[in-house]
């Protein structure tokens, strides 16, 4: 098969679906994020009667938490999301309390916290911001990375940036489609959505590397006619070893999704279109950006590419 000669119809389709994703992020409310990023308490409630979701909201409503997230997790059993519930302070009884003692009185049944979660807004800022400056470091550990384990072949720079072109292509369609997904299936973002992003950077950058290394081996052995006759020829060699290794995975992240429990399932979403993602970037997307550099037709690419407006010429 050869990649090389279809690259254009691979960067349009990424394209397409990058421009999507950042349309999506860009909408209010573009990624629900959850309590890490924006501060609030949460609170899993057992109620000894039935209570309606109807019921429950009333009563929050009327205590003055109208804002409050209410999901029924099974019979007598609510998750409820508010904004940050204050300790208790000297003699005085907690909100948390408060609110246990008044929804047990007004619906008439006893009422058992069963999970409670509560972080600051403070706290959720500086979640935000570590999590840009993890991803930012990341990012260049790994240029550093790739530019010195190539320094034997020429312009090692340009596969390091190709590598985070790719990573940084991953990432927002990732993101977008988690924001898609989010929307329909009520998916949150959270430390677990982190910590699969990560994992995708990690693996993306593995997955791309193998193609580069083989990319590095046929330039010093001389194999092909030019540098896009190597790069068709070490995509061809590993294609099948990045496919074998992402479908192994994919089917023990569907095993984990569907028997696992609901506590991971944020991270399982994460990997599984990530590694998706990761696979297309490392065989269809990293070499093609390397080639288009290498041979200089990155501008030609993008003077195709349909502009809002039309350009100016002097």
């Amino acid at each position: 098969m050869d990649f090389i000669s279809r690259r254009n119809w691979f960067f349009i389709i990424s394209f397409v679906v990058m421009l999507v994703s950042i349309i999506s992020l860009l909408i209010p409310d573009g990624l629900n994020t959850g309590l890490e990023f924006t501060g609030g308490s949460s609170m899993t409630l057992e109620f000894q009667e039935d209570v309606s979701q109807e019921e429950l909201r009333s009563q929050l409503t009327s205590l003055g938490h109208q804002q409050a997230v209410i999901q029924r997790l099974g019979e007598g059993n609510f998750f409820i999301r508010t904004r940050t519930l204050e300790e208790a302070q000297s003699n005085e009884a907690s909100e948390r309390e408060k609110i246990i003692s008044d929804l047990s009185s007004n619906l008439g049944t006893s009422v058992e916290i069963r999970d409670f979660f509560s972080v600051s807004p403070i706290i959720a800022s500086e979640t935000v911001k570590n999590a840009i400056l993890i991803m930012a470091i990341a990012s260049v550990v790994i240029l550093i990375y790739i530019t010195w384990a190539f320094r034997r072949v020429p312009s090692p720079f340009r596969y390091g940036i190709s590598a985070i072109l790719a990573l940084m292509h991953d990432v927002v369609v990732v993101v977008g489609i988690f924001s898609i997904a989010g929307r329909i299936f009520n998916l949150e973002v959270n430390a677990m959505f982190i910590a699969g992003v990560l994992t995708i950077i990690g693996y993306s950058v593995h997955d791309t590397i193998v193609v580069f290394d083989r990319i590095r081996e046929n330039l010093i052995r001389g194999i092909g006619r030019d540098l896009s006759s190597t790069i068709n020829i070490s995509i061809q060699d590993t294609i099948g070893r990045s496919l074998n290794t992402s479908m192994t995975m994919l089917f023990a992240i569907m095993a984990l999704l569907l028997f696992g429990g609901p506590t991971i399932q944020d991270f399982l979403i994460v990997l599984f279109i990530g590694i998706i993602v990761g696979t297309y970037s490392s065989i269809w997307i990293a070499s093609q950006i390397l080639l288009v550099w290498e041979n200089g037709d990155m501008g030609k690419f993008f003077r195709r590419l349909p502009l809002p407006f039309p350009s100016r010429r002097q």
